[in-house]
Formats: structure tokens, C-alpha cells, sequence
């Protein structure tokens, strides 16, 4: 995954991008950057690789070393970012949150086309972002360029570029499975993948772009340059897990629809038969306990924090790369609080089940510290695809995600033909993966969320949003 940050004012902005681009760092671990422009100076940029420390320890020389009173900036999950370019458009610095499945093919259409070459990285990959401009700069306007360079690619890219002259374009990807925001305060405007990060300057919200939209952005205006369409698929997955719980997507608290979402998973459970005779309700921290929350409230059973996650060192569980180290700092974070697990029937919710890895040491270490009994519930259906639109998982096939992975062991190929009959709980197909997941993990019971559930939770018609790792359905 990914997010960007960018203001353009009338001030030097370069501390408020600052802040709003580590605002950021819960989507990404991999790669910073910022770029600013000042008149006097022109466009300035800085990368640095945040794998092993923060952007904020990263980047905090910036704020006596960069000035500028436009300014943008990436986490990256990718390729480092934002590339500098020079080009018949002028020179700009660009950033994209997204994913490039046929890079290879369109390298070979910008090489045939007359770009000379690429700087290429280990192995010959060529920069996603590098190559996005490179297709932008086949066309004679940005907009043109921003439009032929999304029908170009498979999969998803939403763009912000920093103009010569300091003003901002911003462009939601086609079908809007991203957010972009713009903020207005009196200096100028603001654009975010995150609302908040701008709201915490002083901000207001000014417009959510539509799919397709492309705006640019200039201390005193903001001009529509292309008004996008209406078809939105906007990811489902922001609200269920990756979206910060301050931010509010297409009108939609990501806070409240967790609280909602587990509301409604307590009252699937309790129509479904299943009697919850568990001593505390809790969430698999952080993001599991706002639909913790949820269930503990429609319940009414106690909710509860059995353990607390150690935070100030290690603050985001998907760091380091090495999966054995993950692991380790996984079970390393988990303080235990004795007196809420011994001897103790517990049920927590996750935001998601994906390969059942981490989920694994966690039920390992409840059990390790007393517990009588752990019951899981999922805040999402069963994933049963990787994301091919936003790469926002490790996993690069379907074969690693736990749920295809016991429909193979218990059909092989043949199971792929009833995939929805897995997802559905009320399926003798659905009960066996149920069943085959808890032996796994050594759960006294599992449950997911509905597709249904989760649809009604977001509150918007189902065919605005993205929900193709659950449903395959694009």
C-alpha cells in the first residue's frame, strides 16, 4: 500500500507536509519521500528507505534543510518515490499509491515509443513511478497523460504531482478504489489519502474527488480538469482494516463502521444459534478492537484487554520484511494481563484472517498464559483472493491465504468451483473450513463476517465497492 500527503500555500509548508506525510505511516514501510518547491530554489527532493526506522527519525532534517511553500510527499510500500522528472511537460515531482501488473508490457511500449531508456534496479525491474511518468509524458498536457497512463495500466494509480510553477494536480485513480481528499484553510489547499492529517493543521474539508477526477491545486483556487465518472469500487478493505480510525471515507467514519461491524457480527452469531458462553469479549489489538467493541456492546458480555501490545519500539506488526523476525517481535509485543486470561473463556475479533501466521502465536500465547478457552472471530468473510488492485498484502499467490489453502487440502483443484460455499457459514462447505481452520489454529470456534454483514456495516451500495479478495467479483 501506500499514501501521500501535499499542501500548496502561500506559506512555507514544508513542516505541515512533514507531519501529514507521517501521518501516513501506518500504509506503508519501505520507502519515504518528500519534494517541495521554492522560488528561489525550484523543486528539492529527498527518498530514504524506512525499513529499519521511522519516516518522522528519517526525514526530520528536512525541516531545516528543505524549504518551500508547496510541498508533497509518499510512504511507499514499493519502489522509492517521489521521482523528479524533466520532461516536455516541465519539470515535476511525482508520487503514486497503486499497483502496475503489466509494468514489463508498458516499458516495452514507452521504449518503442522514443523514451530512450529507464533507470533500471536489481534485476531490471524499472520504478513504477518512473515508468508512470514515462507514460504521461507520451501525451502533451498532464491531463491527457493522466488519462492515457490509468487506461494503460492494469491495476490502480493514484497521483499526485508537484508542478514547477508549485502548484499540485491531484488524480483519483479511475474507478475510486482510493480515497483523495482536499482540504482549504486561508494560506491555500491541502490533498490527502488520510483526512485527518490535514484536519490537524487547521484544514477543512473541500472536496472528496470523484473516480477519475483530476484537480489542480494552486494557493488561492482549485480547477477541475477532468470531472472523472460515476462507476466507484472503492476497497472495502479501508474501513475493515488498513484505513486510519480517524479518517472518513465517501462519508463513512472508519470508527463508527467498525463499532457497527461488530454490532452485527454479535447479531449474525446470536440468529445463527451460537451460544457465547465466554467470560470477556476482546479485540485482537489494534485494529480488531473497535469491532470488539461492536460485539461486546451488542452482546452484552464485558469487553476486555487480555493483552496489550508493546508499542513504543516496534509500533507497526507488518516490520521487518523477514518473516521469522516478524514473528518474533510479534510475540515479543503480547504483555500479558494475568488476572484477564487464566482460567478464562475468551473471544476476541481480528480485523482479518489472511495466512493465519500471527493469528497462530497469538491463540499459542493465550493459551501459554492460562486461558480456558479462545474463540475467534474474523471483521471480514473469509479472504479467498489476493489483491491484484492495491497490493496492500505480502502474499503474492492465492495458495498462501489460509482459507484456499484448506479448500485445496480438502478438494484440490475441484474446490476452487465452490468458493461462495465455503465463504457461507450456513454450507456444509463452510462449516468444514470453519472446522479444518480451528484444528489449525487450535480455536475453540471461528466466524466470519458475511459479505452481506460487512457491506451493510460500510452503508454503501454494494456496487461501489471493491470486494474482490472475499468475492473474486471485480
Amino acid at each position: 500500500m501506500g499514501g501521500f500527503f501535499g499542501i500548496t500555500s502561500t506559506n512555507d509548508c514544508v513542516p505541515e507536509v512533514f507531519f501529514g506525510v507521517d501521518y501516513h505511516s501506518h500504509l506503508g514501510t519501505k520507502r519515504g519521500g518528500m519534494a517541495a518547491f521554492d522560488k528561489e530554489i525550484g523543486l528539492q527532493r529527498v527518498i530514504h528507505n524506512i525499513e529499519s526506522s521511522p519516516f518522522r527519525t528519517k526525514f526530520e532534517h528536512v525541516l531545516d534543510d528543505m524549504h518551500g511553500t508547496s510541498a508533497i510527499g509518499c510512504i511507499s510500500n514499493s519502489t522509492p518515490q517521489p521521482m523528479l522528472i524533466r520532461s516536455k511537460l516541465g519539470v515535476y515531482a511525482i508520487c503514486m499509491v497503486g499497483i502496475i501488473n503489466n509494468a514489463d508490457e508498458l516499458v516495452d511500449v514507452c521504449l518503442n515509443s522514443g523514451s530512450g531508456h529507464f533507470d533500471a534496479m536489481t534485476g531490471g525491474a524499472v520504478n513504477s513511478t518512473e515508468l508512470l511518468a514515462a507514460l504521461i509524458n507520451q501525451k502533451d498536457s498532464f491531463v491527457e497523460g493522466i488519462k492515457y497512463a490509468q487506461d494503460m495500466i492494469d491495476g490502480t494509480a493514484s497521483i499526485i504531482i508537484l508542478k514547477d510553477n508549485g502548484n499540485i494536480i491531484a488524480a483519483r485513480d479511475k474507478v475510486g478504489r482510493l480515497p483523495i481528499l482536499v482540504g482549504k484553510n486561508d494560506s491555500g489547499y491541502s490533498v490527502s489519502f488520510e483526512s485527518f492529517a490535514y484536519q490537524k493543521f487547521g484544514f477543512i474539508d473541500e472536496k472528496e474527488l470523484r473516480p477519475g477526477e483530476i484537480v489542480e491545486l494552486s494557493p488561492d483556487s482549485m480547477t477541475v480538469l477532468s470531472e472523472g465518472g460515476n462507476k466507484m469500487r472503492i476497497c472495502s478493505f479501508l474501513w475493515s482494516y488498513y484505513g486510519f480510525p480517524n479518517s472518513t471515507y465517501e462519508g463513512v467514519s472508519v470508527e463508527v463502521m467498525r463499532y457497527i461491524n461488530g454490532r452485527i457480527m454479535a447479531r449474525n452469531d446470536e440468529n445463527n444459534g451460537i451460544n457465547n458462553d465466554v467470560d470477556y469479549i476482546c479485540g485482537v489489538p489494534d485494529s480488531g478492537t473497535p469491532h470488539a467493541i461492536g460485539y461486546a456492546g451488542e452482546c452484552g458480555k464485558p469487553f476486555a484487554r487480555p493483552f496489550i501490545k508493546y508499542t513504543p519500539t516496534w509500533a507497526r506488526s507488518f516490520t521487518p520484511s523477514n518473516q521469522n523476525i516478524r514473528n518474533m517481535i510479534a510475540k515479543m509485543k503480547q504483555i500479558p494481563v494475568p488476572d484477564l486470561i487464566k482460567f478464562k473463556k475468551l473471544l476476541f475479533v481480528d480485523d482479518s484472517i489472511v495466512r493465519g501466521t500471527q493469528l497462530k502465536g497469538t491463540v499459542d500465547f493465550l493459551y501459554e498464559n492460562g486461558a480456558k478457552e479462545v474463540h475467534m472471530r474474523s471483521a471480514c468473510p473469509p479472504i479467498m483472493y489476493n489483491c491484484k488492485f492495491l497490493n496492500f498484502s505480502r502474499t503474492k499467490n492465492d495458495m498462501e491465504l489460509i482459507a484456499r489453502k484448506v479448500i485445496y487440502d480438502l478438494e484440490g483443484e475441484e474446490g476452487e468451483k465452490y468458493i461462495d460455499e465455503y465463504s457461507n457459514s450456513n454450507t456444509e462447505r463452510g462449516k468444514k473450513l470453519r472446522q479444518v481452520i480451528c484444528e489449525q489454529l487450535n480455536l475453540a470456534s471461528l466466524e466470519f463476517q458475511s459479505l452481506e454483514g460487512i457491506i451493510e456495516a460500510i452503508g454503501l451500495p454494494e456496487d461501489c465497492l471493491c470486494t474482490y479478495c472475499w468475492s473474486g467479483k471485480e
